[in-house]
């Protein structure tokens, strides 16, 4: 396989980078599907993403990024911040000479993905959307203010254990596939990059502050949106409802997994994701707008169809 490729843009005064695993041409092999490029969470930098280099990368380019506010980026500047991640992801999809990309976002990830897609529908070839916090509810908005609170006055052990547990189901009585391992994992991945970034906590303090926009619906570009069946950030009722403001698009659940579904069903996710980017239905998928919003109609990934469990 070819050696990974790492590129330096800026937005403005912003410095960023992107990785590329380049599919590999050899013998005159062509990629099934236009580059993809992941988008994840507010620390799910450029090399996050194992299980997704090992689906994608034999049907084409794989591409991961360090956004600015993010990994080894510079830091976000005061103010909004929306459209310079976006430019950011244009830089990239015109570093590559990619006419159009495929997009996967994934929590943090999904509101600039799907604010590209709205602005640049011409650029993206398909878009999947995973763990959508379309609707942070009271309770949840309590947690976060409680998190940052922790993590103002230097208290990242707490802050760690606050914000893992806000993005999990904790309740027994709802089966959650490896959740103590992805919890643990979800504690040490904020710790660590807490000591380790300069700007993790500047970076995190806007990701528990913002409140992206999800409305205003997108036409054009092929879309598929999956929740884990038990998302305690945003219920899997809520983001099928987002999901139908995307026309055509297509919605289903994971079963026994909560917002953490890409760690706790790392290799499902990754199948379904490049089955979608490479033209294969999803199993068990069903158009959003099936059913009417708030009905509980969305469709849950059966057990038969369930890839291994992944790696966290």
């Amino acid at each position: 396989m070819p050696e990974e490729i790492i590129r330096t843009l800026s937005a403005g005064p912003v410095r960023y980078g992107y990785r590329v695993l380049p599919y590999d041409r050899s013998g005159g092999a062509v990629p099934r599907t236009e580059p993809t490029l992941i988008l994840g969470g507010a620390l799910q930098g450029m090399f996050g993403w194992p299980q997704m280099d090992d689906h994608l990368g034999p049907a084409t380019d794989v591409v991961t990024a360090d956004l600015p506010g993010m990994g080894g980026a510079d830091p976000l500047p005061p103010g909004p911040s929306a459209d310079l991640l976006r430019r950011a992801v244009l830089g990239i999809a015109d570093d590559l000479g990619a006419p159009r990309l495929n997009i996967f976002g994934f929590s943090y990830g999904t509101a600039i993905a799907f604010g590209f897609a709205q602005r640049h529908p011409d650029r993206v070839a398909r878009l999947a959307l995973g763990g959508v916090p379309v609707h942070i509810d009271a309770e949840q908005a309590a947690c976060w203010e409680r998190a940052r609170r922790q993590l103002a006055v230097g208290d990242r052990d707490q802050f760690a254990a606050t914000a893992a547990d806000a993005l999990m189901c904790l309740d027994p009585e709802r089966p959650v596939h490896r959740r103590e391992l992805a919890r643990r994992y979800v504690r040490r991945s904020f710790l660590h990059a807490l000591t380790h970034s300069p700007h993790a906590a500047d970076s995190l303090h806007r990701a528990l502050a913002d409140r992206p926009d999800f409305t205003g619906g997108l036409a054009g570009v092929p879309a598929l949106v999956f929740a884990g069946e038990h998302d305690t950030v945003t219920s899997p009722a809520r983001q099928r409802e987002f999901a139908a403001t995307i026309e055509g698009s297509r919605f289903l659940t994971i079963g026994e997994s909560d917002h953490w579904v890409v760690l706790e069903r790392a290799e499902e996710v990754a199948s379904l994701v490049t089955g979608f980017f490479t033209g294969r239905e999803p199993a068990a998928g069903a158009p959003a707008g099936a059913v009417a919003p708030g009905a509980s109609g969305a469709a849950v990934l059966p057990r038969q169809h369930r890839a291994p469990a992944g790696r966290t």
